[in-house]
């Protein structure tokens, strides 16, 4: 059985979660509690290294970080394909995928907040307008990329590809924490498309086992 280490809330590990609920692959879900720090435990460095969610451990094979996980499951069970084979469609879509797992989200997941929050000192209101400036400048991009190759109720073509399994768990979290997103059509449509299909709501924080639940 392949195990999944996650946190209902990041948005990498939202990612891997599409990934596997569109390619039907079954794995036991672990929680990592990054807010109570279990990632910094011991026991899951030797897991994965960097400290994060995702870490993905299949038979005797461990692996972390989104996008290599995300390779690693497109060719070990590579229908559906979620990156292209084709040269030009597979460099679109991972341009695109690009632009928000290395230009966005990294200035601003939970690591890089609470920095800024403890050491730095910056109020919430000042990490606030720092979150929204990343986000904003990276869905300009991505929009303008949308308009330009985009021609569909997903990123690109037919059916959902990697850049929809990045573009979507980037929204949600933008639009959680207070980011308006709605001069960004493409980017609406596309997300409004998505989480009406059973996989994205499969994957959805919300759908977690360890996600909080109503009082």
């Amino acid at each position: 059985m392949m195990q999944l280490f996650s946190f209902f809330s990041s948005s990498t590990a939202f990612r891997v979660r599409i990934a596997l609920a569109l390619k039907g692959v079954a794995y036991e879900y672990k929680a990592v509690n990054l807010r109570a720090g279990e990632q910094h435990q011991l026991s899951f460095l030797e897991c994965n290294p960097s400290g994060g969610v995702p870490a993905l451990i299949h038979d005797e094979f461990n692996l972390g970080q989104s996008l290599a996980i995300l390779d690693y499951l497109d060719n070990s069970y590579p229908q559906p394909r979620l990156i292209p084979a084709d040269p030009l469609q597979r460099a679109r879509v991972l341009e695109l995928a690009h632009v928000i797992a290395c230009d966005i989200h990294p200035v601003n997941n939970l690591r890089v907040q609470l920095y800024l929050k403890n050491t730095l000192g910056v109020t919430e209101a000042q990490k606030n307008t720092w979150y929204r400036h990343w986000v904003e400048q990276g869905f300009t991009v991505v929009e303008r990329l949308l308009e330009a190759h985009g021609s569909s109720l997903y990123c690109f073509g037919p059916a959902p590809t990697l850049a929809d399994c990045c573009l979507i768990p980037q929204v949600w979290s933008a639009a959680r924490a207070g980011s308006d997103v709605s001069s960004y059509p493409r980017i609406q449509a596309i997300y409004h498309h998505c989480m009406s299909q059973p996989a994205f709501i499969q994957a959805v924080p919300e759908n977690q086992p360890d996600a909080p639940q109503p009082a």
